[in-house]
């Protein structure tokens, strides 16, 4: 029962995702009272993601260093600078600018995983950059979000990054920890039966942080549609720019692949904790309205790359 309900969500995590957006801005009153929730949800979350990695998994670094650090680089400095270009250019608006660049400065998305696998890309090397990019985003996204903030938004560093530890860093060892010391048995018995409860935890995320966001969605205009628009421009150019960097750089197929659903891919359910937690809700605007595309065009860009990987083989 477990499996079909996870086959099920995964099936239609692109529809449930928006659903759960919408829902939670209609719940707004229910929202605001299980805020306390969220950072267990994300922390199971991210135990239950990391069940399957192992620590050899960082000494791949060894072997791909140049497009490990080259991964982190543009996954934050790359793309933020892209977005934080794009956003002061289209709004003279302070507090968005902070959410575009947070929606893209995130560490990538654990989910990346799974699209890495359908399109046969290299999965040591995908898991290796996940965990290192996701060690290290406590000491990065912070100091990233200081620099945008500027003197105009009072970011509690200290507290944001012992929040990421907690949220990210400590769940993902106690996961590898369990892994390495069951010698793969544990996840082998429960990584199928989490999964589901995983993505339930991340609906239930997505709905009670969107509550956040919902003084600014009651009233529907253009500047909301430019907002999503950009948000949409943003997460389709990570996905392009991975695509042609890899194509043009790279000359390995599995690594490119790689390369273009770790680049593409956020970790947004953290970002949204993020922006709700240290900043006003107007912050969390782009980086919720990013759940809305990503699993679609991972789909839409899979489809891509096995069509590329069909016309070279012939």
């Amino acid at each position: 029962m477990l499996e079909k309900l996870n086959v099920f969500l995964q099936k239609y995590i692109a529809i449930l995702t928006p659903a759960s957006l919408v829902l939670g801005v209609f719940l707004e009153s229910v929202g605001h009272h299980l805020l306390f929730l969220v950072a267990w949800l994300f922390a199971f979350m991210t135990f239950s993601g990391s069940l399957t990695m192992k620590f050899k998994d960082v000494k791949i670094f060894m072997k791909h260093p140049a497009l490990i650090v080259f991964s982190i680089i543009f996954l934050h400095l790359l793309m933020p600078l892209w977005a934080y270009f794009l956003s002061t250019v289209i709004f003279d608006d302070h507090l968005l600018t902070v959410g575009f660049v947070l929606a893209v400065a995130l560490p990538t998305g654990v989910t990346s995983v799974i699209w890495i696998n359908i399109c046969k890309g290299n999965l040591p090397l995908g898991l290796s950059i996940i965990l290192i990019d996701t060690l290290l985003s406590p000491f990065i996204l912070p100091f990233i979000l200081y620099i945008v903030s500027g003197e105009k938004i009072e970011l509690d560093v200290a507290s944001l990054i012992v929040n990421l530890l907690l949220m990210i860093v400590l769940p993902t060892i106690l996961g590898i920890l369990v892994n390495e010391l069951s010698k793969g048995e544990v996840p082998k018995k429960f990584g199928k039966k989490l999964a589901p409860f995983s993505k339930l935890c991340l609906f239930a995320v997505i709905m009670i942080n969107s509550s956040a966001i919902s003084p600014y969605l009651k009233d529907i205009n253009f500047h909301l549609f430019f907002v999503i628009l950009l948000v949409f421009m943003l997460a389709v150019s990570g996905y392009i720019f991975a695509f042609i960097i890899g194509r043009t750089i790279l000359k390995d197929d599995p690594q490119m692949t790689t390369f273009v659903f770790t680049g593409g891919m956020r970790n947004i359910a953290v970002g949204v904790i993020v922006a709700t937690t240290y900043f006003p809700g107007k912050v969390a605007m782009p980086v919720v309205f990013g759940m809305l595309f990503q699993q679609v065009l991972a789909s839409v860009f899979s489809r891509v790359i096995t069509k590329r990987t069909v016309i070279q083989n012939n």
